[in-house]
């Protein structure tokens, strides 16, 4: 993965134990690139969790779903380490620019996808994963188009990946004062809309930023 200044702002980036993990993997024979590919064996091992704890009951599905939390913040220290490696630990690559982005819209369909079908509502587990895909389109039209990177939320790849987090750790104690199913039901429908009200939000302002440009041409 190679970075430029135009990075996702991450306050965890700043901090002593993700910097000195960072050094170490830099100092290792470890490219950043594999580190972006390891971010999707994590979401698969995700939305596999995901799917096989809709199948499983009692203990079996409550290690399930903390699997499935494990395993989604596992994908996020992937795409935090592999820019740092990239970046401060001066290692990127000439084709790091595509696996900074490929990785993040497979990991994003494989563990919504994945959520849904443990549910046994996979539409709604494609529909999240379609409208997280559509944001990082919204916002990479928008450098193609010449603007900066529009990573805002609501529901931005780190919004996305903590409320299946929190749904998922959730859904291991749910049947304890719940039916099953109905924190990651309510969790994929929040995902969804946020997701597209986030896109929509970015198209507005992209459209916005390029009539401005424009405007200031003539």
């Amino acid at each position: 993965m190679t970075e430029t200044g135009d990075r996702r702002p991450l306050a965890s980036r700043n901090t002593r134990w993700a910097q000195a993990i960072a050094r170490r993997l830099a100092s290792m024979n470890v490219t950043p690139n594999r580190i972006s590919q390891a971010s999707m064996l994590a979401a698969a091992l995700a939305g596999l969790s995901f799917w096989l704890a809709g199948e499983t009951e009692d203990g079996s599905r409550a290690a399930l779903y903390i699997a499935a939390a494990l395993f989604c913040q596992l994908r996020l220290l992937c795409n935090l380490f592999d820019g740092m490696v990239a970046v401060e630990g001066g290692k990127g690559e000439a084709d790091g620019p595509f696996w900074n982005e490929f990785p993040d819209r497979v990991a994003d369909i494989l563990i919504f996808i994945g959520a849904g079908c443990g549910l046994g509502v996979p539409a709604l587990g494609f529909a999240a994963a379609t409208f997280a895909v559509l944001t990082a389109y919204v916002r990479e039209l928008g450098r193609a188009n010449g603007g900066p990177s529009d990573f805002s939320g609501p529901m931005a790849k780190q919004h996305r990946m903590a409320t299946m987090t929190l749904a998922a750790v959730l859904s291991a104690f749910e049947g304890l004062w719940l039916g099953d199913g109905e924190i990651l039901w309510i969790a994929l429908l929040l995902v969804s809309a946020g997701a597209a009200l986030t896109a929509l939000l970015r198209a507005r302002r992209q459209i916005a930023w390029l009539r401005h440009r424009n405007t200031g041409n003539h």
